[in-house]
């Protein structure tokens, strides 16, 4: 089992990463205050892991263990989902001892740890993410919330785990089009900090595809590395943490127009990062080769590298002015100084924005 640490004072917390952990009974007991546990989990995923990790806990430690599972997909991560889990916390009595546990994809770790933010004014919660996608992103770095049809994660606080917990295992269950999603989140993080490792992941993006326990041990390992680090130096995104939202301004837009759960959220990342590299072409950061090898690498991911049919330029636009990364009036971009180098850019020329957009909209149609 590997152990990194996500360094953030008497807030810090590990990511256990490796095999066969959830039926490990002793692995999440040092993280458990109180006798209570609410795990919660969804509907696809219940049937194939809420019994070993119900099991586990109970083996592990003399705790009442309940269980909540919610229905599946990212168009139930709303307010009327959240209340839900109160409901449960209040019927069923838990106190401000008890403890959380999200067992299940980003949706379901967002929504779980913004009730442990909120519920008696915050109380104990772990991440057990069960997709790539929340395994190397979502489930480390405190951000939790729920969507609001205006825009995504515009409702939601800065709430750190316990612990993440992350057994690869539980991606041999997982949908393809799922292991697609979470590559675009892989792909991210070699765009944005790492050269060597955009290079390493041109290299075995296939054999990725296929499963390969031990390259997505790897990966995990990188990517929660590089997470853990910025989170470290800026928890709030106050600054440099912004450089993990590359592609999401463009993906959100997407994400929004189309109907959450319409489009994955790696699917709409995959597709805000070609666009962020046609932009940065555009404004002269990056070279024409450049932009078509981040192109290729998401395509070779099976990620669609175009915005869906019939999305428009405007659109984009009116969706992209109420993303929460805008300041000021200006919409922060993030774009590519150079493969492995991201930055934030706000003074964005609007003709070359708009070039971006309108080539996205003739591609789709």
């Amino acid at each position: 089992m590997l152990n990194l640490d996500v360094d953030l004072g008497e807030r810090s917390y590990p990511i256990l990463i490796g095999t066969g952990l959830l039926g490990q009974a002793d692995i999440l007991s040092p993280f458990i205050k109180g006798s209570r546990v609410l795990v919660v989990t969804n509907s696809v995923v219940a049937p194939l892991y809420l019994d070993t990790l119900q099991a586990s806990l109970q083996h592990s430690k003399d705790v009442q263990v309940d269980t909540l599972v919610l229905p599946d997909g990212e168009h139930t991560k709303t307010l009327a989902t959240l209340q839900l889990i109160y409901d449960e916390l209040l019927s069923n009595r838990h106190e401000r001892s008890t403890t959380l546990i999200a067992l299940g994809g980003g949706v379901t770790g967002d929504i779980t740890g913004f009730a442990a933010a909120t519920y008696q004014r915050g109380v104990n919660f772990i991440q057990v993410p069960t997709t790539l996608l929340a395994q190397v992103d979502s489930s480390v770095g405190g951000k939790t919330g729920v969507n609001h049809p205006l825009g995504k994660n515009m409702i939601g606080a800065f709430y750190q785990p316990q612990c993440v917990l992350v057994d690869i295992d539980v991606l041999s269950t997982l949908p393809v089009r799922e292991l697609q999603a979470g590559l675009a989140e892989v792909i991210k993080y070699g765009l944005l900090g790492s050269y060597e490792f955009l290079v390493w992941l041109e290299q075995h993006i296939e054999a990725l595809l296929a499963g390969d326990a031990e390259l997505l041990t790897q990966a995990v390992k990188i990517c929660c590395e590089e997470k853990a680090r910025i989170v470290a130096a800026d928890e709030r995104e106050g600054g440099m943490r912004a450089l993990l939202n590359l592609g999401h301004t463009f993906g959100h837009a997407i994400e929004a127009a189309m109907g959450y759960g319409t489009w994955l959220h790696g699917e709409a990342v995959a597709t805000g990062m070609v666009m962020a590299a046609d932009l940065s072409r555009r404004m002269g950061w990056i070279s024409a080769a450049d932009a078509a090898r981040a192109r290729d690498l998401v395509a070779r991911a099976g990620l669609p590298v175009s915005p869906p049919p019939g999305m428009t330029a405007d659109q984009f636009m009116s969706l992209m002015s109420v993303d929460k990364k805008v300041q000021s009036g200006k919409v922060r971009f993030i774009l590519l100084r150079g493969l492995g180098e991201a930055a934030i850019e706000s003074e964005i020329d609007p003709a070359l924005l708009r070039q971006t957009l309108t080539a996205g909209e003739q591609l789709c149609r």
